[in-house]
């Protein structure tokens, strides 16, 4: 599933319907240009309106999918789409003078064919008003649209919005809402990276996946020297219906979201991703196989970081498998998760049109009690940087049956650094290779010809330094095969402890090895906990050729 693409250039996998509810709810004013652009007739909003509305909704059956765009929309290629541009003097909130926040919205073409309806709220009296779609919003330079096929049609509407924030206003954005649920935000270095949704439904079961809908949004009006705004969406999918609030924070080094959201099943779901988020791990420092290119590491995201409810600290780094993989890791009332992208240096990547090194980390901070569930992950198999192949959200141990209401608060924090870690020591980096041979030499005649994979875990912080007096003791855990040549080493360069050991099979099988490990000292934890899943190779490769040809 090539899930880069799809926020890209959506592909229509989350087709769904206008919202009937809303059009009978918000009812549109006759086409009239008025000051601003939110030219729709005055309704009473907030956000328990928004509630009724999505449980209201929830009660009939699902619109079906979109309607058809007008052609010259439709046909569009992904460079003619992309060049089609917002006219910064309509932006939403263009007649604020010295504001610090404003938002355009974009076109709808292509594969995004969701007719995504924009409306501004004043906060003091809580009157909503729309904003219709007109041509005269874009600039469409040499997209080749036929503008005489969009004009009178102001229930088009838009396929998202993006904020931008001073002194960048209309260069660039900050904040991103395009394709079914998906949405990004930037921090200081004003690169984009992984996703975030609004819900994930059947991600990993027997029936395909269901991709929900914001089919409409409402703005807040800010003051001009406001760098916090508040947004509301409406969720809308074959399965459920949503009423979302979002409170983004557009700070100086990161961008911080508190979401409250009130979910409506319309039906069984057997699968529900709560704090849904998207990510792409080619290959990194523990895994080498997609990094035949000039590029030392290809990520969005090198690791899933896990502070459980009992307060056990997680690292478990990225795979990309060769075959689908998905794994469930229980917990109660987590503290925290997220996708983390740790390693900020250039070398590290050598990539100037990705900028990898300049990629936001994406922390879940949930606000209410999550009760028993658990932090899912789910790893695809790609052969490039063009595919999101990592999914990871929270899924509540009780099933959702049709009928039933469900409520979750939390914070997602789009940072360099996560906004919490473990005061004990932390996992630096995996890396993997050849085994069964003394470091600094290789596999020859004077060595065991018995085949192992090496494994070598590098630890910072805490208090190692400490603790190396009174002994290090790697507390090693393996599903299958056993551990040897277990080596502890002192590494001046990141002023930390390299653990090293070598996997041996034990067996013929290719299941995965689960592999846990952490360091103690007199008895006592000093690290997080680092978590692996290895993929062994077939018997038949389990051996070494001649050098140059090592496998």
């Amino acid at each position: 599933m090539n899930r880069r693409r799809f926020i890209k250039a959506s592909m229509a996998l989350a087709a769904a319907c206008g919202t009937p509810a809303l059009a009978t709810f918000f009812s549109r004013a006759a086409w009239a240009q008025e000051s601003g652009i939110a030219d729709g007739s005055t309704r009473t909003f907030d956000f328990s309106v928004l509630q009724s509305m999505a449980h209201d909704l929830a009660q009939k059956a699902w619109g079906g999918a979109p309607r058809p765009l007008p052609k010259t929309l439709a046909d569009l290629t992904p460079q003619a789409y992309n060049s089609i541009q917002y006219d910064a003097g309509h932006s939403l909130w263009h007649n604020i003078e010295n504001r610090q926040l404003d938002v355009q919205f974009f076109h709808v073409g292509m594969g995004f064919r969701r007719r995504v309806r924009m409306f501004s709220l004043d906060q003091s009296t809580h009157q909503a008003r729309e904003v219709h779609f007109r041509p005269d919003l874009f600039n469409y330079h040499d997209a080749g649209v036929d503008v005489s096929q969009l004009e009178g049609q102001p229930d088009l509407g838009f396929a998202g919005f993006k904020v931008f924030k001073a002194p960048e206003l209309a260069r660039r954005d900050i904040v991103s809402f395009l394709g079914a649920s998906y949405f990004r935000a930037v921090d200081n270095t004003w690169q984009y990276g992984l996703s975030a949704r609004g819900l994930a439904i059947d991600t990993f079961t027997d029936k395909p996946e269901e991709f929900p809908d914001f089919t409409a949004f409402w703005f807040e009006t800010p003051k001009a020297s406001d760098t916090t705004f508040v947004v509301y969406a409406l969720l809308d999918s074959p399965s459920a219906t949503g009423a979302y609030k979002f409170t983004i924070e557009c700070e100086e080094t990161q961008v911080i979201m508190e979401i409250e959201n009130h979910l409506y099943a319309r039906q069984d779901i057997r699968q529900l991703g709560i704090a849904p988020m998207t990510s792409m791990f080619s290959c990194g420092t523990n895994e080498r196989t997609m990094c035949d290119t000039i590029h030392p590491q290809i990520h969005d995201s090198d690791r899933l970081s896990m502070w459980r409810g009992n307060g056990e600290w997680i690292c478990r780094p990225l795979n990309n498998p060769q075959r689908l993989q998905f794994n469930a890791f229980m917990d109660e009332n987590p503290k925290g998760f997220g996708l983390l992208q740790l390693d900020h240096r250039f070398e590290s990547y050598q990539d100037v049109m990705g900028w990898y090194n300049k990629r936001p980390s994406l922390w879940v901070e949930p606000r209410n009690a999550w009760g028993k569930g658990h932090v899912c992950l789910m790893e695809i198999p790609t052969t490039g940087e063009t595919l999101d192949n990592i999914v990871c959200f929270w899924q509540p141990e009780k099933p959702v049956k049709a009928g039933d209401t469900l409520n979750f608060k939390y914070r997602l924090y789009w940072s360099a650094e996560p906004p919490y870690h473990t005061n004990m020591a932390r996992v630096y980096a995996t890396r993997t290779g050849m085994g069964s041979f003394p470091e600094g030499w290789a596999p020859g005649e004077h060595f065991p010809e018995k085949w192992s994979r090496r494994f070598a875990i590098d630890f910072v912080g805490g208090d190692l330094k400490d603790a190396a007096p009174k002994g290090i003791e790697p507390v090693i855990t393996l599903s299958s095969g056993e551990a040897r040549q277990v080596e502890i080493l002192y590494v001046e360069p990141f002023d930390g402890y390299r653990i090293l050991f070598d996997w041996y099979p034990t067996s013929d099988s290719v299941d995965p090895v689960e592999m846990r490990m952490f360091l103690r000292c007199q008895g006592k934890a000093i690290s997080e906990t680092w978590l692996y899943q290895y993929f062994p190779p077939a018997p038949d490769k389990r051996k070494y050729v001649d050098e140059r040809q090592m496998r």
